[in-house]
């Protein structure tokens, strides 16, 4: 699959249904007939929308840890906690479980941020205060994650 591409607001209802943007729905139109799976972040206060290719594709990753060391079976177990198949309706619609709204405190304005293959799913509030987070100098992240980065021409 290729990269996804944006981020974009939407508004979730009282059911926990949000309507995927049309730019977004476009982007996934490869991967509607397969569905897809969301789960909880493991890092962050959000949900994270697999398409079915790409959840396959870490579980194939998974599937490689010896269940037999224990820190290998407790990441297995707490990295699929409250993991849900989850389908887009015909009219765009992605419904989140509740126990999922709850963690990710979901409230009636969302962010949907790309994160390169997968979906973030955001609070707004959340999401705004994630990015505004004064505590990380991004600069110095930056830095730090893709300094030593070449590409094959030798350009970073």
């Amino acid at each position: 699959m290729n990269s996804i591409v944006g981020t974009y607001e939407c508004k979730v209802d009282a059911k926990g249904r949000l309507l995927l943007p049309a730019p977004l729905k476009k982007q996934l139109t490869h991967s509607l007939q397969d569905g897809f799976v969301l789960k909880r972040s493991v890092f962050q206060p959000c949900l994270e929308l697999y398409p079915m290719q790409e959840w396959n594709l870490m579980m194939q990753k998974i599937n490689n840890l010896n269940r037999f060391v224990k820190k290998n079976n407790d990441f297995i177990r707490r990295f699929t906690a409250g993991v849900k198949v989850v389908e887009i309706d015909n009219l765009g619609r992605l419904l989140i479980p509740k126990d999922l709204v709850v963690f990710a405190s979901v409230s009636k304005d969302l962010v949907l941020s790309s994160a390169v293959n997968i979906i973030e799913i955001w609070d707004k509030d959340l999401y705004e205060k994630s990015i505004d987070d004064s505590v990380i100098d991004f600069a110095d992240l930056a830095e730090d994650v893709m300094g030593n980065v070449n590409d094959d021409d030798g350009i970073s």
